[in-house]
């Protein structure tokens, strides 16, 4: 589980690329202070195991499916990436319930400037659209943010100075992809609702009530 709280942006050093599957070697910092073989990291929004641990970054496999549902295989040598480690069990929860499971890319259609703020309107497809909503969470490329305004086929989010300037949001433009996930809780509340059983028939009638004195 993640927060989407990023701690630093890394930089792919090298892609190893197999039929439907890649290996990334990304360089950091701050998330090997205690990073070990095995543990979770988000890699703009898309959580990864590390397989190999190094003093100046960590390497992680990227499956066939991964691959589909995200913009890592987008990815090359020198690209600047989202990483944030799994929230620890004494750490803030500073941003929102983030897995680290995308559900899909979405597109920057335009941005704009308000006084300190950057306002990015981003469009996806309606299968997304349908679990984002307004003043509700949405993670892009892994960073916590509101949903600020939302269409039918797009939405739009108003970034801080701070959050720009600390992750890979403050270089994006018009048409450059980014990887989305929706609110986790949402999707399984409409779970829950929609695949209810349905109710058991009861034989309990008045007229037994009045037999057994009730």
């Amino acid at each position: 589980m993640f927060t989407g709280i990023i701690e630093e942006i890394g930089i792919i050093r090298a892609v190893r690329r197999g039929v439907h599957s890649s290996v990334l070697s990304i360089e950091a910092e701050n998330v090997l202070s205690d990073l070990k073989i095995g543990d979770s990291v988000a890699v703009n929004g898309v959580c990864l195991t590390a397989v190999s641990v190094s003093a100046s970054g960590f390497s992680a496999d990227v499956m066939h499916e991964t691959l589909d549902r995200s913009t890592l295989g987008a990815l090359a040598p020198g690209s600047r990436v989202n990483l944030e480690r799994a929230m620890s069990a004494n750490g803030r929860f500073g941003g929102h319930i983030v897995s680290g499971h995308i559900d899909g890319p979405g597109v920057i259609l335009k941005t704009r400037r308000d006084d300190n703020a950057v306002w990015y309107t981003v469009e996806t497809a309606p299968a997304q659209m349908h679990y984002i909503v307004e003043k509700g969470s949405i993670a892009i490329d892994g960073i916590s943010l509101t949903v600020a305004e939302a269409g039918e086929t797009w939405f739009s989010v108003s970034v801080i100075p701070h959050t720009a300037a600390s992750t890979t949001l403050g270089g994006k433009k018009s048409g450059d992809p980014v990887n989305l996930e929706t609110d986790l809780l949402g999707k399984y509340v409409e779970k829950l609702l929609c695949s209810r059983p349905a109710p058991i028939e009861s034989h309990l009638t008045m007229e037994f009530l009045a037999q057994h004195g009730f």
